[in-house]
């Protein structure tokens, strides 16, 4: 059965569900799944858990969910360029789970090697650290003199991915900074489906380019002309002419 749909409405065709979990790649808006997630906007669904390192910037990305009020809770590390996504969290409305960046990464990493938990020193003593278990480790010379707070895995119903290059069989190969949060996501959903730039048959990429081998993936679409967006555009002065 062939792993490539025609668009994103048809990759997502008897996935999505109520109140389910999505992680979304991507770190500000490089490398998003951005086709998908229009095409969750038009499917209606909603009490949505998001898992993302932050959910892009107002009207873009994951900005488009929560304006439609789709999204019930979000699991991230940054939310700083997205003002409805602060007004949504500090008025009550929008559960927000806060992670230290690392901490994400690390959870959605040990979800998708089947770990259900691990032990870290970062947030201990802080918010984050309330509620879950502390522990010590004196045995242990590297580790002993320092408390650790217990963080969970994460695993999600789908995962949202976008890559520079795919082939039929769901290999994917991520360009620069877009191999952010992509690769372990692609790790840690029942489902992981991937928007690709570019799409090559079976046997086309080279195997040692490969970030993310295909049997992670059960669909792929199609996008090759995806937008490029910058969060924040920044530029060097030019120097003054001289005469």
């Amino acid at each position: 059965m062939s792993k490539v749909y025609t668009d994103a409405k048809a990759a997502l065709a008897g996935v999505l569900k109520d109140g389910m979990t999505i992680m979304a790649g991507g770190f500000g808006l490089c490398g998003v799944a951005e086709t998908l997630v229009e095409a969750i906007r038009e499917a209606g669904v909603k009490d949505l858990t998001v898992i993302s390192n932050n959910a892009g910037v107002d009207g873009i990305h994951l900005g488009k969910l929560l304006e439609t009020r789709q999204i019930k809770k979000m699991i991230s590390s940054y939310v700083g360029e997205n003002k409805l996504f602060a007004q949504q969290y500090l008025s009550g409305e929008l559960e927000l789970e806060f992670n230290p960046q690392g901490t994400l990464a690390e959870r959605i990493r040990a979800g998708g090697a089947g770990i259900p938990a691990f032990f870290t020193a970062t947030g201990v003593g802080t918010l984050v650290s309330e509620g879950k278990e502390i522990r010590e480790f004196p045995n242990d010379p590297h580790f002993k003199g320092r408390k650790y707070v217990m963080e969970t895995g994460l695993w999600a119903d789908v995962a949202l991915v976008h890559a520079w290059k795919g082939d039929a069989e769901g290999n994917l190969v991520y360009r620069k900074t877009a191999r952010n949060f992509n690769p372990m996501m692609a790790t840690a959903a029942t489902v992981t489906i991937a928007e690709v730039e570019h799409l090559f048959p079976a046997g086309e990429i080279d195997p040692d380019h490969i970030h993310t081998p295909g049997i992670y993936v059960k669909r792929l679409v199609h996008v090759p002309n995806a937008a490029k967006r910058i969060e924040n555009r920044t530029t060097r002065p030019h120097p003054a002419p001289q005469h």
